[in-house]
This record gives structure tokens, sequence and C-alpha cells, in this order.
């Protein structure tokens, strides 16, 4: 904890296979089962194209670039980061999907120099590789000592939140699902003797219900609860109405923050009731890097979150963005550009959310707006 507050890092996809396992020092099988890329050295190829060499091997820590000293600086409580990729030498590619991403075990040691906390699962591409791919992952990242949420070995164990301990005896508990939206297999759903994810059908109120319930099952007073959504589609900046109501029933029900993920840049950010939704992180780290055909989004630019939260509420205090760029397959601050297009986005983005967002040129963060009774206000349950 800093001071009163309880600070998170939250990063949306993170997906440290395909081409940025190949220039890892324990590069895995490079075969691809793509329509048109049969070779994952190919999308190092690509890179190298649009930014320049790539040295191989790199260190574990290059993809992570400027990322490290800042989470060095900002000293968060939990990092929470959505892995996107299975950690296995299965060769199960699943079928009928038409790209699957898988990073070699030996190079865990890449996702350890970011220090996560939390590795959530529930996402489009963690049974990449089939189960026996989904079991050497969980068994992997167990093994490196990491917390993991979303995937399990039956449906209690997918639904089952990481927790981190807080200073003063609180939890910071993080709850992990995906939904069909993001492109996620219903053959993926965990079962009572099925191992897979925690899958949740549909954005309505009845599944709403259903992941209330799961939390506060499980939550004690004192605790903080994030709900870790991999959900919608890979591009475009509009968010459904049901997501939308789907994420305040979230909050309503208890949950302090909802982190959506998918999305391959961000979406909008909201305050609901004084906590934080964002509908849509990005992407963070990958080999997308001159792939052309939507520019328009700048998916070169990722973000890195910082909400700072009350302890005894819940509540958002203030939030930090830091913006990053992709070069080389590596993480550098933004330009100054490049964070006031940042702001714009956002800021054009959050009017229909109410939210407001600023940039601070002497540090190079964007911020949002938590100033006054927010809108929505209202009590909920405990």
């Amino acid at each position: 904890m800093q001071g009163d507050l309880i600070t998170l890092c939250l990063a949306g996809d993170v997906m440290l296979g395909r081409g940025v396992d190949q220039i890892l020092p324990h590069p895995g099988d490079p075969a691809l089962a793509e329509t048109y890329v049969r070779d994952a050295r190919s999308y190092v190829e690509l890179a190298e194209a649009a930014n320049g060499p790539i040295p191989r091997p790199v260190d574990f820590s290059w993809p992570w670039g400027d990322t490290l000293r800042i989470l060095d600086r900002a000293a968060p409580d939990a990092v929470v980061l959505n892995l996107e990729t299975g950690v296995t030498r299965s060769d199960d590619f699943a079928p009928g999907k038409a790209v699957h991403y898988r990073m070699h075990p030996a190079n865990l040691p890449c996702l350890a120099a970011a220090r996560p906390d939390v590795c959530v699962l529930a996402n489009n591409h963690v049974l990449d590789f089939g189960r026996r791919g989904l079991a050497e992952t969980i068994d992997a990242l167990a093994g490196a000592g990491f917390a993991s949420a979303g995937a399990g070995r039956d449906a209690d164990g997918a639904r089952r939140p990481a927790s981190v301990p807080v200073e003063g005896g609180r939890r910071i508990l993080v709850h992990s699902f995906g939904m069909p939206s993001s492109g996620i297999p219903p053959s993926w759903a965990a079962t009572a003797d099925r191992r897979g994810i925690a899958y949740v059908p549909e954005a309505s109120d009845t599944t709403a219900a259903a992941v209330v319930a799961r939390i506060r099952q499980v939550r004690r007073p004192g605790d903080i609860v994030v709900a870790s959504i991999h959900w919608g589609s890979n591009w475009g900046y509009t968010v459904p109405r049901d997501q939308v109501r789907f994420a305040h029933a979230l909050v309503d029900g208890g949950a302090d923050v909802v982190h959506g993920h998918s999305s391959h840049h961000p979406r909008p950010l909201e305050l609901y009731r004084g906590r934080l939704i964002a509908y849509g992180c990005g992407d963070l780290v990958n080999d997308y890097e001159g792939i052309t055909g939507y520019e328009n989004y700048r998916d070169d630019l990722r973000l890195l979150y910082f909400p700072a939260l009350e302890p005894e509420t819940g509540r958002l205090r203030h939030l930090r963005v830091v913006p990053l760029q992709s070069r080389r397959m590596r993480l550098q601050r933004a330009s100054v550009e490049d964070c006031r297009w940042l702001q714009e986005i956002l800021g054009r983005l959050g009017r229909g959310f109410g939210s407001r967002v600023a940039y601070d040129p002497d540090d190079g963060t964007l911020t949002l707006a938590v100033d006054g009774p927010p809108a929505h206000q209202g009590a909920r349950p405990a």
C-alpha cells in the first residue's frame, strides 16, 4: 500500500508466443497452422521490415522495455495482466481456429521479468493447443510461482479467484472469465469433470447475477475485488449496451474494478458509483508490429493503467495511465504527439460515459478526472 491507498497495475493482452517466443533465448517450434504464415519467424521479419533489426536472442526483459522501470517506480500492490498464450510444447493445434499462440515453457523468465501477481487466463487463446496444452500451461505457471485465475482442472477451479495479500490483512481478489464475443468457443468451458476456462455465455442480467453470487461467496470485509473480463471484438470503439449493463451489475454487486480486455486498442473508461470500469485495456505485448490493415486504430500504442483505490471502500481515488509504443518488439515511452492523440481518443470515447481525460506533459501520463460525487452515485450491497 502507498500511503492510505491500494494501487493496482492493470494490463491488457500479453502475448509472449509466436514471434515473441522466437526472439527469446529458448524458442519453441516455429511451425504454424495459419492460412498465409506457416513459420512464426515470419512475424519477426515483419516487425524488422517496419522498424529495424531485432537482435536474436534477446534477453528476457527485452519485450517489456521501459515498462520495467515504470513498474519499479509505481510499486503497485498487484500487477494483473491477461496472458493470451499457451505455455506449452503441445502440437495439438485447436481445430477451426485461424491463429494459435504458444510460448516455450523455458521462456517463462520473460513473464517473470514483469513480476505479475495475477495472470488471468479466461481468453480465446489459452486452449489454442488443446486441453493438454492448457494443463501444461497451468502447471508451468504454478511451477514458476505465478498465480492465475480463469482456468482450471474443473469448473470450480476455473472460477476460483486469485488472491493477492495486501498490508493490513487485506486481499485483492481477481475473478477472471471470458465471453463468446471475444471468440472463445463454448466447448472451452470448464465443467464438473473437464478442464477449461470460466466461461460466461452472454452479457445478461442472469449471468451477471451468477458472477455476483460467486463474488459474494468469497468476499470478506476489506477485500478489493477485480472482475477481469475477456469480451468484445478485436476492433472498434463502440461498447454494446449489454456490456455496459453487465459491468454496472458487477459493480452494483460488489466488484471494485472491472478490467476488460480483448480489443487490440483501448476502449472507453467509466467511473460508475466511484468504481473504475475499463471496457477494453488494449494490447500490451505481442508480435503484431508490421501487420497492416488497421493503422487508424494505432494499435502500436499500448497503455498501462494504475488505479489507486480507497482500501475501505474500493472507490477510485485517482487513475494514472502510461502510454507506450511497440517498436522492434520492445515497449518504449510514447512520444508527446502520440500521448496527445491518445488523450483525444480516450476523451472522445469517454464523453458518453461522463469521463474526462487529461494529459500531463511533465511525466507523460494520462489521468482520468475523479472530482466530486461521481455519476450514478448510490449505495450498494456490502
